[in-house]
């Protein structure tokens, strides 16, 4: 059921509530995705009610002027408030984690645990090209490799255009790009429209981009998680943050993409609903 309330600067945040049980607020990445790509994260939602929100500028939420890891934090907030709640139970994928460990870092009393999925707190070139190397013999390597540099270029003005790009390179985060991944994509994120304001913001400057010190104010119990063959945001990111934050929890999925929820579902599952309970 998707709802939607009001900020304080009149924007709609809007967001689907899924499932029965204990709230856990989830935040999507890109930057610049709905939650659609989400889905029904492995079926957490037969076990705790999902608020999947759509960051700023995608689905059913607003645009807005700026696109921010602060401004993304501030919608955190403003879920909270909304949702009536002294804390949350927050989980963040990809580049929503980015922005859950922001929302960790400033409202430290207000998280209860902290799931950050398949994220990272600055880029690591050499990890990336290793693992897209370990990928070179596939036959979409090619394609996918010049689509992930026109993104890093920038070459896109339009969602169809950015739309295009995002579906040659995919298949670059997945360990096994079989069956099971064509059929989530073509059901979950092909049909989205991303918000290339949001994905342009965010890679100005990406090479120099690091929240390390931000990490130490994260005051909750945190999982840590991410795919062994994730390309991007692989174990040496995951393992920089689970050092970064007294106590966290790190958990490497063998043989697992950037998608851990798709890929392998079940670990993934029983891994954030053992931590939350």
């Amino acid at each position: 059921m998707t709802e939607s309330f009001r900020t304080q600067d009149r924007r709609t945040l809007a967001y689907r509530r899924e499932g029965a049980g204990p709230l856990l607020v989830c935040h999507p990445g890109g930057p610049g995705f709905s939650s659609r790509y989400l889905a029904d994260l492995a079926g957490l939602g037969e076990t705790f009610t999902l608020i999947l929100l759509d960051p700023r500028g995608t689905g059913g939420s607003d645009p807005a002027s700026s696109y921010a890891t602060d401004d993304y934090a501030a919608d955190l907030e403003a879920v909270r408030v909304h949702l009536d709640l002294e804390q949350i139970d927050l989980l963040g994928h990809s580049h929503g984690g980015v922005a859950a460990a922001a929302y960790g870092a400033r409202h430290p009393t207000r998280v209860r645990r902290l799931i950050l999925a398949s994220s990272l707190v600055r880029i690591h070139p050499e990890e990336m090209e290793t693992a897209m190397q370990e990928r070179s013999g596939e036959p979409w390597y090619e394609d996918a490799r010049e689509a992930l540099e026109l993104e890093d270029a920038g070459a896109y003005e339009t969602e169809d255009e950015l739309a295009e790009i995002t579906r040659r390179f995919l298949p670059m985060y997945f360990a096994r790009y079989d069956e099971v991944a064509r059929a989530y994509l073509e059901e979950s994120v092909f049909p989205e429209r991303a918000n290339p304001d949001a994905l342009r913001e965010f890679n100005e400057g990406i090479e120099t981009w690091d929240m390390r010190d931000e990490l130490p104010l994260i005051e909750s119990p945190t999982l840590v998680i991410t795919g062994e063959r994730d390309f991007i945001t692989g174990p040496v990111c995951s393992q920089e943050i689970a050092e970064g934050i007294a106590g966290a929890e790190l958990v490497i999925v063998p043989d697992c993409g950037h998608f851990t929820f798709v890929e392998c579902p079940t670990r993934f599952r029983e891994e954030v609903a053992r931590f939350l309970t």
